[in-house]
């Protein structure tokens, strides 16, 4: 599996304070040089992660890939449809939310969503759409011309027993095995850390993990450098 690191957190903490550091685009260059595969940012409505100028800066200076994560908003996708990231996971938003707490229903918003893709693909951006390991949700992605599903892992990182945990595992374990037989690539997200990704990853299928917090939150004791590398460890045996 490849490993792209969302650098969200780094701009929560600098806008916390209004201040310039610590600067997410600054994160990003340093962990290109440790060895990730890329970088996910979510460019929200209201900024409160990380700004059109950052987006702007990560596209012209990054040399590995840009996911950049957004609503299905006229405003973004005209952002996205100028800066060309080199993937675009369009992604559920609500303002009261602290982070993305599940998938996109594809199925109630099939329209809309189909518009925002055309869109993008009139201007050669990659599309994914977060949803959850559900079937019927994945099928609607390939419906509508989807290049990729990103499935939410966020179910399976918080469960409380141990059979919860492996329920859900297999769960996404049958999600990615059917969108790889219609044609779809698979990412997943959301609550991976550096104890779950160990069972995580025994998953076939899944092209691509996208981790954040936990790893950021592991560079403040050890590093960046080590961070990843720990990370990485875990992830590519």
């Amino acid at each position: 599996m490849k490993f792209t690191l969302n650098v969200d957190h780094v701009a929560v903490l600098r806008n916390a304070r209004a201040e310039e550091n610590p600067d997410p685009v600054t994160f990003a260059l340093m962990a290109e040089q440790f060895g990730i595969d890329g970088i996910v940012v979510h460019l929200r409505e209201d900024r409160r992660h990380v700004t059109e100028r950052d987006v702007r800066l990560l596209r012209e200076q990054l040399k590995t890939k840009l996911d950049l994560e957004m609503a299905a908003v006229q405003e973004i996708i005209n952002i996205a449809c100028d800066v060309q990231p080199d993937l675009v996971t369009l992604v559920p938003e609500k303002r009261e939310e602290l982070t993305t707490e599940g998938g996109l229903n594809v199925l109630d918003h099939l329209e809309s969503t189909k518009d925002t893709i055309i869109q993008l693909h009139e201007s050669n951006i990659p599309v994914s759409l977060f949803v959850e390991p559900d079937i019927n949700q994945i099928d609607a992605a390939a419906q509508i011309d989807a290049d990729l599903i990103e499935i939410h892992t966020g179910v399976f990182a918080n469960a409380k027993t141990e059979e919860d945990m492996f329920d859900e595992l297999e769960r996404i374990r049958q999600a990615a095995i059917h969108a790889k037989k219609i044609g779809l690539g698979v990412n997943a997200g959301h609550g991976l850390d550096y104890l779950n990704i160990k069972e995580f990853r025994a998953i076939k299928n899944i092209d691509e993990v996208s981790i954040g917090q936990a790893v950021i939150a592991r560079s403040v004791f050890v590093g960046l450098e080590k961070a990843i590398k720990e990370m990485m460890e875990l992830i590519k045996v």
